[in-house]
């Protein structure tokens, strides 16, 4: 397997967490998100992914090469094809809620402080540094807020009960945006205190974004 990626993305962060829970290898093959005017709207990679995002994953299997992109879908692939150390529950009602975690995170927050939408802010809309900053903070709180009162009804010593799973895949990187980005953290003691477990497991701190080959 390979995967295309670039060390300070979120997305591409999840799959490195999930590869490492399932001490499974890939390729990492770096794109960069800035040099060049952004290595992911080259041509080369277009062909790979056509949304111009990372993380892709080339998987050569038997039925030939899958290229496939968006990290939860990617992660799912990953937790069916290989069902060591599952990534979500057995129980129906309880995959439901770890998906539903999951996807706040995923989908809610991170779209909404992305650095496509951060760029067009300021290169298109002419935005100032402090109101780009003000609205990442928004957003974060927003969806930290609800998150933390899933948390508080469902949560162990992870996300969901005592074992990592894709919700906790998806809060670590949002948690180390949200500390790069100095956006406060007081109000979300569950938040913290999970972010803080799962970072002890050698599977998060090695997909750590500072020890990615490509850190700059």
């Amino acid at each position: 397997m390979k995967l295309y990626g670039y060390w300070r993305s979120s997305a591409a962060y999840r799959v490195r967490i999930a590869l490492n829970l399932k001490q499974l290898s890939a390729e990492q093959v770096s794109v960069h998100l800035v040099n060049n005017g952004g290595e992911q709207h080259s041509q080369a990679y277009h062909q790979l992914n056509a949304q111009h995002l990372v993380p892709t994953l080339v998987d050569e299997g038997a039925e030939g090469e899958l290229n496939l992109s968006q990290s939860l879908a990617i992660i799912e692939y990953l937790d069916e094809k290989y069902p060591q150390a599952a990534l979500l529950p057995s129980n129906i009602e309880h995959r439901a809620i770890v998906r539903s975690m999951a996807q706040a995170i995923a989908c809610e927050i991170h779209p909404l402080d992305n650095l496509r939408v951060l760029q067009y802010l300021v290169n298109d809309m002419g935005v100032s540094d402090a109101d780009k900053m003000r609205w990442y903070h928004h957003w974060i709180i927003v969806g930290f807020t609800a998150l933390e009162a899933q948390l508080s009804q469902h949560s162990g010593r992870f996300c969901f009960g005592d074992t990592p799973t894709l919700a906790d895949i998806c809060l670590v990187p949002q948690v180390y945006n949200a500390k790069r980005f100095n956006v406060p953290l007081d109000d979300f003691p569950h938040i913290v205190r999970i972010d803080q477990a799962c970072n002890q497991l050698a599977p998060f701190a090695d997909a750590a974004p500072e020890l990615q080959h490509d850190a700059s």
